[in-house]
């Protein structure tokens, strides 16, 4: 009787065991299908959500980080064709994004359109001296003129240049070549970047009808495509402004996003592709590092996709130049590149025909750091170098001693946030708590259940074996 009974306890303790372990596998895709939906609907752009919150205005201060080239022996260069030499300045640092988007309009095909503020404040606690500091930088205006003047009206340029006193190279301050100063040759306002105005209007989707779509930029300026570009890919619109993107992030896909931080960058929407690197912890929360690959900036030779930006076979060596996307189509003719700071995954010869430079991935490399689950950017460094081209000239006195066409760096800047503690202590506590939590629950549930279940079937088992040997 009593081996009857004890072996009825523990059939009832295997067939609740059994029960736990189906329980925990149960809540396994259950928990899975109401963590989904609720991210989902968070993350969808609409008043209510945090996703909404985020957008609107970043929660956390933006700083945007400028380093100019200042040039050592100006005077060698223009009267001995000397080999540039260039120091770092900087960094001169600056908040911003800290006022909201504007006109803010839901539409009825699922996206919001919006003008995104430009506004930038100065913060002397982060830079390395005020914004009068003085640099000797290249002189924009004459690197300009020396495309925008066909060579047979030079002798124009020429005179233009001496009856001004200018020179290939001016000392200017900080402030006057980020926000703007007037220039004697072209009788006319030059800046490298614009502050308190607007940019837009945008029109993103908001994910309201496929989460896949949330943040991605429908339309610019009321346009679905570029035109600066010859070419239909060249032209698409692609991907986020990167402060977010749709949540369950696949790492096995890249990110696409445009850098907004300036003007020049506005011209490849659809280029810049990033691709996972690593997982790590930043304050507790695992994120997705993501950078760019070198077939981003690579030559249209290794990448055909970049073939748009080989405008002159001349400059890029017959389209084999790595590490600059020759952007003058989107600036009136301006001979502008863009590049990664200090010709980052460029070609060889871009560092020997300027020195100084010293390109290194810590310092110089663009990365977002993606908490997976939300597709909330948690930490950024979005790095771009501004250049500009010149080359030699028979006309123009102080282009006569220049040997060959000059990729020449101006200025890089570093639009750079990370997630402060108390932003980290909500998301652990709202998001990675309740899912570690659940996860817990489930696994306990399921492995203790099967422990439980198989324990008991074999004392049961050996229960009856006794039974047996006793009758």
């Amino acid at each position: 009787m009593g081996c009857c009974n004890a072996r009825c306890w523990l059939i009832s303790g295997a067939v609740f065991g059994a029960a736990m372990a189906i329980l925990g596998g149960v809540l396994i895709p259950l928990g899975n299908s109401v963590i989904e939906g609720t991210v989902n609907k968070e993350a969808v752009i609409e008043p209510g959500t945090t996703a909404y919150d985020n957008w609107v205005a970043a929660g956390t201060i933006v700083y945007r980080q400028f380093w100019f080239f200042t040039v050592t022996n100006p005077t060698e260069v223009i009267e001995n064709g000397s080999v540039p030499v260039v120091m770092e300045r900087g960094p001169y640092t600056y908040k911003t994004r800290f006022l909201p988007k504007e006109n803010i309009t839901f539409n009825s095909n699922h996206t919001a359109s919006f003008l995104l503020p430009t506004s930038a404040i100065f913060d002397p606690s982060m830079s390395v001296g005020p914004e009068d500091d003085k640099v000797v930088i290249l002189n924009l205006a004459v690197a300009a003129a020396y495309s925008l003047i066909p060579k047979g009206l030079h002798g124009v340029l020429e005179r233009m240049i001496k009856s001004t006193n200018s020179s290939l190279y001016q000392t200017r301050s900080v402030k006057e070549l980020l926000w703007g100063y007037t220039d004697p040759m072209l009788k006319d306002t030059v800046a490298l970047f614009e502050n308190g105005t607007f940019d837009g209007p945008y029109n993103v989707f908001t994910g309201k009808d496929d989460i896949s779509k949330v943040s991605k930029i429908d339309r610019y300026r009321g346009e679905s495509n570029l035109n600066f570009w010859d070419d239909q890919y060249c032209n698409m619109i692609n991907g986020t402004d990167a402060s977010s993107f749709a949540p369950f992030v696949d790492k096995k896909k890249p990110l696409y996003f445009f850098s907004s931080e300036s003007q020049f960058s506005v011209c490849i929407l659809q280029s810049v592709s990033a691709s996972y690197m690593k997982t790590y912890s930043l304050k507790g929360i695992k994120v997705y590092r993501y950078s760019l690959l070198p077939s981003t900036l690579a030559s249209p030779v290794d990448n055909p996709d970049n073939h748009c930006f080989c405008r002159d076979p001349v400059v890029t060596k017959d389209c084999t130049m790595a590490g600059v996307l020759d952007i003058s189509s989107c600036q009136k003719g301006k001979p502008i590149y863009i590049s990664l700071p200090h010709f980052l995954l460029g070609s060889p010869f871009l560092t020997t025909d300027i020195q100084g430079l010293s390109p290194h991935p810590e310092h110089h490399e663009t990365f977002l750091d993606v908490e997976p689950t939300t597709g909330f950017t948690l930490n950024f460094a979005k790095r771009i170098q501004v250049n500009m081209m010149y080359g030699p000239s028979n006309v123009v006195t102080i282009l006569k001693k220049v040997k060959d066409y000059t990729i020449f760096p101006v200025v890089w800047l570093n639009e750079t946030a990370t997630l402060d503690d108390a932003t980290a202590d909500m998301i652990k506590q709202e998001l990675v708590s309740r899912i570690s939590l659940l996860s817990t629950v489930q696994q306990t549930l399921l492995g203790a259940g099967v422990t439980l279940a198989v324990v008991c079937f074999i004392a049961s088992c050996f229960v009856k074996g006794n039974k047996a040997n006793l009758a």
